[in-house]
């Protein structure tokens, strides 16, 4: 497609047949399972500001600060530095895979073609099993289990970040303006299901979504206290003058490779709608309410409010952004052709019989599995030791094992549809995506490691005979920059000779 993007999922991890576990080490011991040697931290952390906000100042401090402070007095008594703690990986493939304090987190490099995306994404899932696997034979007692959701039934969420370059020129109310109602009606077909509700009510019923409940206001730079539709930390991990990052917080993990692809392009072209200025022009009442109540809804209708008081469904204002689209993009390239195709397909058969979509759609079916369990079980909703029982399926559809987990039991039946090969996703365990600075980052660390003095989105900083040279890979987002560099990683012999190219380049811009 036409911009970078690139996912951050959080995981659940626990241990089968332990009385009680320190999720904080036991991330920390997953991730140094990936590889053998002594672990060497590499990231650096100097160039991070979560405090930076897009809409052009700086805050003084952020709601999970208080937490932070709380961690850090935890992480004394634990007597692990803070490097060693955060155990912070890049991969060969690109990828960053680091202790998000209680979750181990696997962030995919940078990509620029959706079905690379789900590879990179689905090889994360593969990686974060395998470590399971490491970690589980060094322990005395118990089973490693991993789990790609958002949830721990507790009233704790954890996250599945999408991140987007955007063009920094666009204003930040357009922004805003496009992405509220896209957001809250998204979940009709890239949601996850949740069974039950955390908050508030805590009603028995099938939610659409495993996030929606935890978002508060429509925008702000936090993440973890009072949630935003629309987070503003600027971190565009490029040229500021002319980027920004979209990062999108609403979204929940998905096992399925299409809403992956899908979730993903749609968001794509809203905000090529958004920098074109060709928005479809809704305006709801309150966006925050709106994502809550189609999550609820279990009557499917989906109905909203806009601003002035009309009511329309959620699937009318999908289809409403899929023809700008089209109107717009249609024919430019064929991963845009496919997400219009899909996207079309996806809203007529929702508004006609979303359990059509079994197999497809997530949350459809987790449901359709919820209900046969239910039905099998002789389950009722009104006993909450059922809903406890409910809701360990519902786990269960997220576990990443794929001798174990319930997705993966139905695409080994063939009842999931596939997007990539598990050739494809073997190869993108070790493969970086291609004509990106993931690709960069990745090679180099693999040919160049034993030079490498620290890394992060950023930059790389390579040590040569105790001097050091930092590669500034802010630029690495423009296609010329990006086919220059790699070309000149590819054909170097030497780190000297690299380097010399590096400088060559630079010199002639």
């Amino acid at each position: 497609m036409e911009r970078l993007f690139g996912l951050e999922t959080e995981y659940g991890i626990t241990i089968d047949g332990a009385e009680k576990i320190d999720v904080v080490e036991e991330s920390m011991e997953l991730i140094r399972c990936y590889q053998q040697g002594d672990f060497v931290p590499l990231w650096d952390y100097q160039l991070e500001n979560p405090r930076k906000d897009e809409r052009g100042f700086e805050v003084e401090s952020l709601l999970n600060d208080l937490d932070e402070k709380v961690h850090l007095q935890q992480d004394r008594k634990r007597k692990i530095p803070f490097k060693e703690l955060k155990s912070d990986l890049i991969i060969f493939n690109g990828a960053r895979f680091y202790n998000d304090h209680t979750h181990p987190e696997f962030a995919t490099g940078e990509c620029l073609s959706l079905f690379e995306l789900v590879a990179q994404d689905k090889a994360g899932e593969r990686i974060v099993d395998i470590c399971a696997q490491r970690r589980t034979e060094g322990l005395k007692t118990g089973t490693v289990q991993m789990y790609k959701n958002n949830t721990d039934f507790e009233g704790h969420s954890y996250g599945c970040h999408e991140n987007y370059l955007m063009d920094r020129s666009v204003p930040f109310e357009r922004i805003v303006e496009g992405l509220l109602p896209f957001f809250a009606t998204r979940q009709i077909y890239a949601g996850a299901g949740k069974v039950g509700v955390e908050r508030e009510d805590k009603a028995p019923l099938f939610q659409l979504s495993q996030r929606a409940e935890f978002f508060e206001v429509i925008a702000s730079i936090d993440t973890m206290h009072k949630r935003p539709m629309v987070n503003t930390r600027d971190e565009p991990h490029a040229d500021p003058e002319k980027y920004r990052r979209l990062h999108v917080i609403v979204g929940d993990a998905n096992m399925s490779e299409y809403i992956t692809a899908l979730k993903v392009g749609t968001t794509v072209l809203v905000a090529d709608l958004i920098e074109a200025d060709a928005l479809p022009g809704y305006k709801l009442k309150d966006s925050i309410s709106a994502m809550k109540n189609i999550a609820r809804d279990q009557t499917y209708q989906w109905l909203v409010e806009q601003e002035g008081g009309r009511l329309v469904s959620a699937v009318e204002i999908q289809d409403a952004y899929l023809e700008k689209a089209r109107s717009e993009f249609a024919g430019r390239d064929t991963e845009t052709d496919w997400v219009l195709g899909a996207w079309e397909d996806m809203l007529r058969k929702l508004a006609h019989n979303p359990m059509d979509l079994v197999g497809t759609c997530d949350w459809v079916t987790k449901k359709w599995l919820v209900d046969s369990f239910c039905e099998s079980e002789n389950l009722s909703w009104e006993n909450p030791d059922d809903v406890f029982w409910m809701q360990s399926q519902d786990l269960e559809y997220h576990n990443v094992d794929r001798e174990a987990g319930l997705y993966y039991l139905l695409e080994a039946q063939g009842q999931m549809v596939r997007l990539v090969g598990d050739d494809e996703v073997a190869a993108a365990m070790s493969e970086p995506p291609t004509g990106t600075r993931a690709y960069f980052r990745g090679r180099c660390l693999e040919k160049f490691g034993a030079h490498v003095a620290s890394i992060n989105w950023d930059r790389i900083v390579l040590k040569n005979n105790r001097k050091e040279h930092a590669i500034d890979m802010k630029r690495l987002v423009d296609s010329e920059w990006v086919r220059r560099y790699n070309q000149a990683l590819d054909d170097s012999e030497t780190l000297v000779n690299f380097l010399d190219v590096l400088n060559e380049i630079d010199a002639n811009v």
